[in-house]
């Protein structure tokens, strides 16, 4: 990438396109389908149908700093995967002809095989893209969780490296996929995953410590009844070595103790003979043994410094993510290797996720993700919210999912959701803060044919030949809703009212403030205007067929000037 001073770096073919895709600006939008959707008026989760490049893109001005987890469990880059292909040059009907990128079935994706000349360059170029994107989304108390295999693991550590910064790596867990080897494997049997991990700011982000279990609190004893409880003994002895705290102990049976060689104590003498007189050394029961430091369990955390080594038994192995998914949908096997809920609430968890947090799955597969959330949260009785991504593309002729019905992957996302959520509704009912809804949104070309124009860059010649910019298969009023929260970059889950108002009707997105206010049918009048000034919204839009004259919309415009809100208006 340009010639000069050498870095350390990782490049390969595609990585500058790569970037500018990620910069590159969308006209895509967002369109409500209420049919798939469940609580829409109430709900504050989100599930878009759709490439999750543009998708991320859509969310990128309405959540940018407002996520606090992101998991995703993206392609692995086998050979056997399928990954996506990028390119915003073209129009989507170029591209998807010339590059093939939809099959005779309807296939999104491309398949990325090992014989590929750009195998490891075209799977970088789409996760740098997407990562890059998802940076901005994260809170600066945000982290990251990427599952992974030992095929892309250094190529991922790298561009994370370069998106996140080195400094905020914070763990390479390794996850147990598997409980038995596989003895037809021809190097090494392969029984674990990598899970990455990235925080925005390490500074101000860190691990939710994990519950303490019986097996925890087990080791402590107490075999000299000590009246503060029970007891772990810990080494008296460091290896960072100082000479000062170099010294013989005699115990209460006589015996002389020295450190290990190499190492000293961890106190002076003085500091020693003062535990010694709190009855916090013991010296064994015969009073012989070397000594060690009684740590209470009433002084110890109340939760366990996570490890980077998770067990199956701990969060699950691919065999309970098949089998969940299989009890959800009356023992059908659905999907291939989906994660199992534990292994993503263990997640959640770490991440410290609370009330009112945002968890985001851009790969979201069969939703594994949202049934965690919803889990967690109800367990802990709060109220977490999630936004969830899934390619609309084509499940094969031949597979379970479609002869039951799923002729696409979204589709068994938003039915799994569906099923957990009514699960989870009835199992605990006596919760009222988790949120079962989920508003269901798929990309879409933008419901515009022109862009919409606000009062200063609109003359009095522009307002007398305007025609209509909306198209005309886009007439739903709630689409054009929805477009405009797109265009305006607000939060999808924001509550909309529609309002009467003589011969028009007001869609009012948000309240206390007012996001948006939105005239889209009905007859609009300087009357109407004043009602929705009264409002006080960041932002008008007006529908320019509405008005009855020319001359009533010169008006309308012209008042909105004199009460200096001509910035917030825009007409289309």
């Amino acid at each position: 990438m340009g010639g000069g001073v050498e870095q350390y770096r990782l490049n390969w073919p595609g990585k500058r396109e790569a970037l500018a895709t990620s910069n590159r600006s969308i006209t895509q939008t967002l369109r409500p389908i209420r049919g798939k959707s469940s609580d829409f008026d109430i709900t504050k989760n989100v599930v878009i149908e759709g490439d999750n490049l543009v998708g991320l893109k859509l969310l990128q001005r309405g959540y940018m700093s407002k996520i606090k987890l992101i998991y995703i469990d993206p392609p692995y880059n086998t050979g056997k995967d399928f990954i996506y292909r990028d390119n915003f040059h073209q129009s989507i009907e170029e591209y998807q002809t010339q590059s093939e990128q939809i099959s005779d079935t309807g296939q999104r994706l491309v398949a990325n095989l090992e014989s590929n000349g750009r195998f490891h360059s075209d799977w970088l170029s789409m996760m740098y893209s997407r990562l890059r994107v998802a940076h901005s989304l994260l809170r600066d108390d945000g982290v990251i969780f990427i599952s992974i295999d030992n095929g892309e693991v250094h190529n991922l550590r790298k561009i994370c490296d370069e998106i996140f910064g080195e400094p905020n790596f914070v763990a390479d867990i390794i996850w147990e996929k598997k409980f038995a080897p596989a003895n037809d494997a021809k190097w090494f049997s392969d029984t674990h995953d990598y899970i990455l991990v990235y925080a925005k700011n390490k500074l101000k982000w860190s691990p939710q410590l994990l519950p303490r279990t019986e097996k925890h609190n087990a080791r402590y004893k107490n075999p000299d009844n000590d009246p503060r409880g029970v007891w772990l003994g810990g080494d008296l002895s460091v290896k960072t070595f100082s000479e000062k705290y170099y010294y013989k102990i005699t115990t209460p049976s006589g015996r002389e103790v020295y450190p290990p060689p190499g190492r000293c104590w961890t106190c002076s003498e003085a500091s020693l003979q003062k535990m010694i007189e709190e009855n916090r050394i013991w010296f064994g029961e015969k009073g012989d043994r070397v000594p060690t430091v009684k740590r209470f369990l009433k002084d110890v955390r109340d939760g366990i410094t996570p490890v980077t080594i998770w067990t199956h038994e701990e969060v699950g192995h691919n065999s309970t993510g098949r089998r969940e998914l299989k009890k959800l949908f009356d023992d059908q096997g659905l999907f291939d290797n989906p994660k199992p809920v534990s292994l993503i609430e263990r997640i959640i968890h770490v991440a410290n996720v609370q009330h009112g947090d945002i968890a985001l799955d851009y790969f979201a597969g069969s939703g594994t993700t949202a049934q965690a959330v919803m889990k967690y949260a109800a367990e802990k009785s709060i109220c977490v919210n999630f936004i969830l991504i899934q390619l609309d593309v084509n499940t094969e002729p031949e597979s379970h999912a479609y002869k039951a019905g799923f002729t696409q992957i979204s589709d068994l996302t938003v039915d799994r959701i569906r099923r957990s959520a009514n699960k989870f509704e009835e199992e605990y009912s006596k919760f009222s803060f988790q949120d079962y809804g989920f508003r269901v949104f798929k990309v879409d070309s933008s419901s515009m044919s022109d862009n919409f124009y606000a009062p200063e860059n609109t003359s009095q010649r522009m307002l007398m030949s305007l025609v209509d910019t909306i198209k005309p298969d886009r007439e739903d009023h709630e689409d054009l809703v929805f477009q405009l929260i797109c265009d305006e970059g607000l939060d999808l889950a924001l509550p909309i009212e529609k309002r009467l108002a003589n011969e028009a009707v007001i869609y009012i997105v948000g309240s206390k403030p007012v996001r948006l206010a939105a005239c889209l049918e009905g007859l609009i009048t300087t009357e109407l205007a004043d009602e929705i000034i009264q409002l006080n919204p960041d932002r008008v839009v007006f529908k320019q067929s509405l008005f009855q004259s020319d001359a009533e919309l010169t008006n309308v415009v012209e008042y909105f000037r004199q009460k200096s809100f001509e910035d917030r208006l825009a007409i289309l």
